[in-house]
């Protein structure tokens, strides 16, 4: 299944890509389920970003690896891919794309692509959906002028 998540923000692309970090990442995660942040490396190629689910009555481990990252004249952009997933994902891959607007704002997007297990797409899609829906004001009071 897939889906994209847009935010336009008002800052230039150069200030937003130099502030995809570590902290902007903790700034973003979800209320439920908690995560503890195990490992982030950032954004380039051969990068790790590990951390540790917090459910109720137990833990899940989702690692993903950065396996592509691109600059052109007017985007820029990366691909993580889930390596180790929690039981209720069995493919992950997350495009995170940054497009230069002409009015010097910069549109974020979120571009999902994934697989549950025994055909559950539909059902966790509203999850996942509103978990990056969750991140459109983050992203706009995050890299306000």
């Amino acid at each position: 299944m897939k889906f994209n998540v847009k935010t336009k923000v008002n800052a230039p692309i150069e200030h937003v890509w130099g502030n995809f970090n570590r902290n902007l990442f903790l700034k973003l995660a979800p209320v439920f389920p908690p995560l503890t942040l195990l490992r982030f490396d950032g954004c380039k190629v051969g990068d790790i970003v590990c951390l540790k689910l917090g459910f109720i009555f137990f833990s899940q481990i989702w690692e993903s690896h950065v396996i592509a990252q691109e600059t052109k004249e007017n985007e820029i952009s990366f691909i993580d891919e889930g390596k180790k997933l929690p039981f209720f994902l069995k493919y992950w891959q997350h495009t995170h794309i940054l497009q230069k607007n002409a009015d010097n704002t910069t549109t974020i997007i979120d571009a999902i692509s994934y697989k549950s297990p025994f055909w559950l797409d539909y059902l966790f899609f509203p999850l996942l959906y509103l978990t990056f829906a969750y991140r459109i004001p983050i992203y706009k009071k995050f890299f306000k002028k």
